[in-house]
């Protein structure tokens, strides 16, 4: 049955049949940002460049057109001014890069880890057809930050988001709350525009100013700033997709349709059939978490068995100043039932090598997750 149309029902509807799991609040008829109050206090994490971080510019006529047939968020949105979360997804509804879309004046911006832009950007290039549309790789000319908080950002003159789901922009810097939260902000502009705000070390010409000085010296490495905002994302149980993950999980599996990253009514995209298959007939056997982790080995990607018999794979992880880590996984629902319990995507295959169980703690998510009714 081929399910690739609009579907009359609200567009952030929870899949089917769910039962909520009794430490979370549940699901909203509608998405609101989960973020009320910071994760981590703002000072003490460290904001600046994301080197991590790379940029594609969509420019033309048909720029969001060509997006709407290729992402799972409604990109009309992005013409009314509102930042978009969106999974980029293969035909089979794997996921292949999750995007953070922002409406730049310089054309749509999609922000995704620097490994996967010239990935993605050769993909997307294969559907462009007779379409006016230009991509391109703006690492280059675009500056990639995140700024905790928007004291800084207001005091050097730069706007700031006032709702959760909205975009600003000065002079050619784009500003957005990271997911409606906005004690996070992305912060995109030109390389010399954003090297004349004490934003980044690239202090630029403005260097020796004694303001940017102070600043530089205050913002810490750049291994820093990545390890501060990528330790965010796991405490906000936002998913990320890095080459070691690609093309592994259905969008739901990293919760991007609790996170408003999927549209319902919008209607056909690349990996629409299966993904809506998932939600509407209530296929979800495999949800993001939240752990800590004990010492040792651990990396993106990397097949994990618990202690209570659940498994599935690292998505993110970063080490805490207790030795011990945080991560993201993706865990199925129940607990391994033996050799056919693999075959699910995210699961480990059944020739990987799976090590021995571990004692992890789940840790809570800042969003209701639900699990099926048994």
């Amino acid at each position: 049955m081929k399910v690739c149309q609009k579907t009359a029902v609200d567009n952030y509807a929870p899949a089917p049949e769910l039962r909520e799991l009794p430490h979370h609040q549940g699901l909203t008829a509608g998405f609101k940002s989960p973020f009320h109050t910071a994760m981590i206090t703002v000072a003490e994490l460290q904001s600046g460049r994301l080197p991590h971080f790379g940029a594609l510019r969509f420019t033309g006529p048909d720029a969001l057109s060509f997006l709407q047939g290729q992402v799972s968020n409604d990109t009309r949105r992005l013409a009314e001014g509102q930042p978009l979360l969106a999974a980029y997804s293969s035909p089979q509804g794997r996921v292949l890069a999750i995007l953070h879309l922002l409406p730049h004046s310089s054309g749509v911006i999609a922000l995704l880890p620097r490994e996967l832009v010239l990935p993605t950007l050769e993909r997307l290039r294969k559907f462009v057809l007779r379409a006016k549309v230009q991509l391109e790789d703006a690492g280059e000319s675009l500056c990639v930050a995140g700024q905790h908080g928007a004291r800084a950002l207001q005091d050097a003159g730069i706007a700031v988001p006032q709702a959760p789901q909205s975009y600003v922009e000065t002079d050619g810097i784009g500003v957005a709350a990271v997911n409606g939260d906005v004690q996070r902000n992305w912060v995109v502009g030109a390389v010399k525009d954003l090297a004349a705000h004490p934003l980044t070390r690239d202090g630029g010409d403005a260097a020796g100013d004694i303001e940017h000085e102070h600043a530089a010296r205050d913002m810490g490495p750049p291994e820093q700033i990545e390890h501060d905002w990528r330790l965010a994302d796991v405490r906000a149980g936002l998913p990320q997709i890095y080459l070691a993950t690609s093309e592994t999980f259905v969008a739901q599996m990293l919760n991007l349709d609790l996170l408003d990253g999927i549209s319902f009514t919008k209607g056909c995209y690349t990996g629409q059939e299966i993904i809506a298959r998932t939600q509407h007939l209530g296929r979800i056997k495999r949800r993001l978490f939240r752990l800590r982790l004990p010492q040792g080995q651990w990396s993106r990607g990397q097949a994990l068995h618990l202690a209570d018999g659940r498994t599935g794979r690292l998505t993110e992880v970063v080490q805490t100043s207790d030795g011990c880590y945080e991560a993201l996984a993706v865990l199925s629902l129940e607990a391994s039932s033996g050799a056919g319990a693999a075959a699910s995507p995210g699961a480990p295959a059944d020739s990987e090598s799976v090590p021995d169980a571990v004692a992890a703690v789940e840790l809570r998510l800042p969003y209701g997750l639900s699990l099926p009714r048994s």
